[in-house]
């Protein structure tokens, strides 16, 4: 039957041939000349113009090829040669799906288990010059997330520095922090890697007395003495990459955002927040104030919060990244201090530093 054109794979001549299809094989012939005889089994189709039927056989060139456009000649090859797609197709497709399934799935399990741990090791090993400036690459994206100014009313700022001083006096030798208040109406506040604490206007408004930002300023001061932000940071870039291989994104332009985001959104593990609040208790203890001003703050928080922009949301911010169990709060009213000392501020600088984002 005729109606067929066979390349050889060895030169460009097209070469029409007539085709004798049987429940075994297709003898190809140009002419009286018998070319070569493929095994049904061994026929497979490839992706060809609309109308045309182009052959290949398993294992021979890959250049050689038989296209057929006479239709009852189509029909007769599908009916004979029932491998057509190939069962290794169907196997390859199938072996994909596996291998791309167990790929998430380890990627998953590395995000999940492995990266915790990772950062964990990793973190004492890391210079402090070095994560001061991954929180410098930081920095700006929280900036830009809130889209709030540095509040830095020069009354407000002495007294700031004040408070900051006279904690950072209980722990001689502890890490240096750099703290600032950020204009937003956002109940948080935040430790980056390398010492930078961010106090949001929207917490400092709830405070009502000095000791319950004190106590909040020493818990985010003991993230930073415990180098929590660094740890979290690795967590998120690993986390970040490891995505990107998913979806991608392997050149790291995201990872700089996401990284940002995730510190600002994501939520210590009980035993960090844990080690944080006894880290403020024993500052605030060592001050002779009460560390409990902090779980007065917490349950204020916790009661209702005014999101940015005027609208309320559902978990207050602070509550959603510093999550609040009972069992914290009973830990820090539990932690009153043996003796009473001097207040943290007088009342002039407490008003000065609650009106620190007023511009004059």
């Amino acid at each position: 039957m005729a109606g067929a054109v066979f390349y050889d794979g060895e030169s460009a001549r097209r070469r029409p041939v007539s085709l004798n299809v049987t429940r075994c094989a297709i003898d190809i012939h140009e002419g009286a000349e018998w070319i070569a005889s493929w095994p049904s089994a061994e026929v497979r189709r490839r992706d060809a113009p609309d109308g045309v039927l182009r052959l290949t056989r398993e294992g021979a060139s890959s250049l050689a090829r038989l296209d057929v456009a006479d239709a009852d000649l189509q029909a007769a090859i599908r009916a004979s040669c029932t491998q057509l797609e190939g069962p290794d197709r169907r196997e390859r497709a199938g072996r994909i799906l596996v291998w791309s399934l167990a790929a998430t799935a380890s990627i998953l399990l590395c995000v999940v288990l492995l990266l915790p741990i990772l950062a964990e090791r990793l973190t004492p090993l890391i210079p402090v010059s070095f994560e001061r400036r991954l929180g410098a690459a930081v920095d700006n994206q929280v900036r830009t997330i809130f889209t709030g100014r540095v509040c830095e009313d020069p009354r407000g700022h002495a007294a700031l520095g004040t408070l900051v001083a006279r904690l950072q006096a209980a722990h001689p030798g502890g890490p240096t922090v750099d703290v600032a208040v950020l204009d937003t109406r956002v109940p948080n506040a935040i430790a980056l890697p390398g010492g930078r604490i961010y106090l949001f206007r929207g917490l400092l408004d709830k405070a009502e007395t000095p000791d319950e930002l004190a106590g909040v300023l020493a818990h985010e001061m003991g993230h930073a003495a415990h180098r929590d932000g660094l740890r979290k940071m690795i967590q998120a870039g690993g986390t970040s990459y490891l995505l990107g291989l998913l979806f991608g994104d392997v050149t790291g332009g995201g990872a700089i955002v996401f990284v940002g985001r995730y510190l600002v959104d994501s939520a210590y593990s009980r035993d960090t927040e844990a080690a944080a609040d006894d880290f403020a208790g024993r500052t605030m203890g060592s001050l002779g104030r009460p560390a409990h001003a902090m779980a007065l703050l917490l349950k204020r928080i916790e009661g209702k919060d005014d999101g940015e922009g005027g609208n309320d949301s559902r978990i207050p911010a602070f509550l959603s990244t510093h999550p609040v169990t009972d069992q914290r709060l009973k830990a820090l009213e539990k932690q009153v201090p043996s003796r009473s000392g001097e207040p943290l501020l007088d009342q002039q600088e407490w008003r000065a530093l609650k009106e620190i984002c007023k511009t004059t």
